[in-house]
């Protein structure tokens, strides 16, 4: 489906150290690989990003963002994170990094309580939509196109009093590169609760350097440790001619009432892995053949659904791809073959994408939403009329 970056400089060094070279329309980036569990080329892909801060996207192939994957695939990544996880008697609190790691981050948290039971945890995943009455924490994230982030106290009081009295932090990221938020937000948490004992800083890829856990640490004055699938480092070299032009806004009116948002699936803390209903399963597969092709699309940060969906889809036998939408404005090239461009469902009067998505590969596109149906008819347009669409509601 995609062209292979020009010029595909892929190679192991004398030392056994794996490195890339990749010519992007924004510059250079050079890849030195340490170690790692899996390919580069299997974990990820590059692309150019709209953005003066950052020219470049690591485009993950596992994360189901911008690329389109199977569940059984994000399961394994889930899984072989959390499995890395040293964790003590808790609670531990797991965070997700929005927009993009949303999905991830839930995944790693019910792939540990898979595993380990027993564990006292907490997940919730921050956000960039303001909630009047609701107590968050802010932080930056200075890189990025939307730099604002919240992460909201947990509504119930049981989940509020385990938020409040976490020993251990678990921060899940795609990628990890300056750590410079992940310490942002460690650092605005630790007001709140001045008891952290360890932190974890999780990742699909860590390009921060061999040192990274110890330049961490001694930011923060804890014991950090960094768990990631790949480790390595990276170079970048801007064109003298990148970005002409400024790049679309990302961020609009950003603020939501309560009602319109998803309440008990990530966002304002959950103590217990999603289960999807097999009634819905069979209402969304309704007149598809056994083994027909499926994609489960999440908007924006509501991600972790189309996941589970998915997932469950896998196992009745259908061929089944996730992805999300985004509010990220990425350059079509590179590992980014096409570009869908949308009006926003948040209402926040901003464009939406989707990468790497052909509707016509699909006999159905299931979009999971958590705001109102209304504000889907920009995306589903674009994406032909064979469309489900799946609410918080009916989760």
């Amino acid at each position: 489906m995609f062209d292979p970056i020009n010029p595909p400089c892929f190679a192991a060094s004398a030392s056994g150290v794996t490195e890339r070279r990749v010519v992007l329309d924004t510059g250079l980036l050079r890849v030195r690989v340490h170690n790692s569990d899996f390919a580069l080329e299997d974990l990820c892909g590059f692309a150019a990003r709209h953005n003066r801060k950052r020219g470049f996207l690591f485009l993950s192939k596992v994360l189901g963002k911008h690329w389109p994957v199977t569940p059984t695939r994000m399961r394994e990544i889930h899984a072989h994170l959390a499995g890395q996880l040293d964790l003590g008697d808790g609670p531990c609190l797991f965070i997700a990094m929005a927009e993009t790691a949303t999905g991830l981050g839930q995944g790693v948290f019910e792939s540990r309580l898979e595993q380990r039971p027993e564990t006292e945890a907490l997940f919730i995943h921050s956000t960039r939509y303001r909630v009047d009455g609701r107590t968050a924490l802010d932080f930056q994230e200075a890189h990025c196109h939307a730099p604002d982030q919240l992460l909201y106290a947990p509504i119930r009081p049981e989940l509020r009093a385990r938020f409040e009295s976490a020993r251990e932090l678990v921060l899940i990221d795609d990628e990890i590169s300056t750590g410079n938020t992940l310490c942002n937000l460690v650092e605005s948490y630790r007001r709140l609760n001045p008891n952290i004992e360890r932190v974890h800083f999780v990742a699909i890829t860590q390009f921060g350097g061999a040192d990274s856990a110890a330049r961490f640490s001694e930011r923060l004055g804890l014991p950090v440790a960094c768990v990631a699938a790949l480790h390595g480092e990276f170079a970048f070299e801007p064109a003298e001619s990148w970005f002409t032009d400024a790049p679309p806004p990302a961020v609009g009116d950003n603020r939501r009432a309560p009602h319109q948002l998803a309440e008990d699936l990530g966002r304002f803390g959950i103590d217990r892995p999603i289960r999807i209903p097999p009634a819905d399963l069979e209402r969304l597969t309704e007149g598809l053949a056994p083994d027909d092709s499926i994609l489960v699309l999440g908007t924006g940060e509501f991600m972790h659904l189309a996941f589970r969906v998915g997932l469950g889809l896998e196992s009745l036998g259908f061929r089944v791809a996730v992805q999300a939408t985004s509010r990220s404005p990425i350059l079509v090239g590179a590992d980014v073959g096409s570009r869908r461009i949308f009006a926003d469902n948040y209402g926040e009067g901003i464009l939406n994408y989707l990468y790497n998505v052909d509707p016509e590969d699909y006999a159905r596109i299931i979009v999971c939403h958590e705001t109102p149906r209304a504000g889907l008819d920009d995306l589903l347009q674009n994406l032909g009329p064979h469309h489900r669409s799946y609410s918080v509601a009916s989760s």
